[in-house]
């Protein structure tokens, strides 16, 4: 039994933030009654195809760090053009979702239960998997946990994070992190991505009114497991060993080339961690944040897992 947390002070962005966000159409859904989390309204996306796929899949798309489900709008179209069904959570501080104010409050476990109590609480079945950044810190974690509900795996741009540092590259993003408590979002996502419009890079902004509504944000590089001795490292290393013997389902796997800290020499580690993974989709052109050039890589993705 699932005991419930303190109540948790938490703010919730204006609906009108969301207004008008270019290429972003969908309808909202809420849920305010996870197990745990009782009285914190997480957000999602579900999207349904016309027409059902023979087998259905519903692809669990899990954003990573300083995104949202904004993240996925070009690769869900592609996922329910194809018969499939198409869900993305926000994480708690992030999005559409509440955001805790006390950044203490989000921990490594505080984020993975919830991702599991939203799995059973909408019965997900014949998953698959698409993650990147912390979407995949967190989600690649979850198989051994639902090996009946999780059958393909969508990795972009991401790790298991088993208590070493990823190098250089995320050190300095930490620093930057650390340095900048009230980040500038759109300026970052917009140096990141270049293809973005500035319309499309305020959007990532929209969650984020002001610097309060960001521990999420804050917290998520402290998080990631850079010594031995750092929470979820003992999960991470149960993840990668049952990925590496248990895992029997399908995987695709898509490189943004031009990424300075998950990009082909970390991504290659992973493909060799998880049993069975063909060699990866390279995109030339594509930084960090892989899905803005989503539409290929779901097409392909598709392709593979037929």
């Amino acid at each position: 039994m699932v005991r419930p947390m303190a109540k948790i002070e938490a703010l919730r962005t204006p609906d009108t933030r969301f207004e008008g966000l270019p290429g972003f159409t969908f309808a909202p859904h809420y849920r305010d009654d996870l197990a745990g989390y009782e009285g914190l309204r997480v957000h999602y996306l579900d999207e349904r195809p016309a027409k059902p796929a023979t087998s259905m899949q519903t692809f669990l798309c899990i954003h990573g760090e300083p995104s949202w489900s904004y993240l996925f709008r070009k690769m869900i179209p592609v996922f329910t053009a194809g018969g499939h069904r198409a869900v993305a959570p926000d994480m708690f501080g992030f999005g559409r979702s509440d955001k805790p104010v006390e950044d203490s409050v989000y921990t490594f476990h505080f984020h993975r239960t919830m991702l599991m109590r939203f799995i059973e609480a909408l019965d997900l079945q014949n998953v698959t998997l698409v993650v990147q950044d912390w979407g995949g810190l967190l989600g690649l974690t979850l198989p051994m946990a639902f090996p009946d509900r999780i059958k393909r795996l969508l990795v972009m741009n991401t790790g298991l994070a088993t208590g070493q540092s990823p190098g250089p590259g995320f050190e300095a993003w930490r620093a930057f992190n650390r340095a900048n408590p009230d980040l500038d979002i759109a300026g970052l996502m917009k140096r990141a991505t270049p293809i973005l419009s500035d319309a499309e890079a305020e959007a990532y902004a929209a969650p984020f009114p002001d610097m309060r509504y960001k521990g999420g944000v804050r917290r998520f590089p402290e998080l990631v497991m850079t010594s031995p001795d750092m929470e979820g490292v003992d999960v991470s290393l149960k993840a990668a060993k049952w990925l590496s013997s248990e895992w029997s389902g399908q995987s695709f796997m898509a490189i943004g080339m031009q990424d300075p800290v998950l990009g082909p020499p970390a991504m290659q580690q992973l493909r060799r961690l998880i049993k069975g993974c063909p060699e990866p989709l390279e995109v030339a052109e594509a930084g960090h944040f892989v899905q803005e050039w989503g539409e290929p890589i779901a097409r392909a993705a598709l392709h593979a897992f037929t």
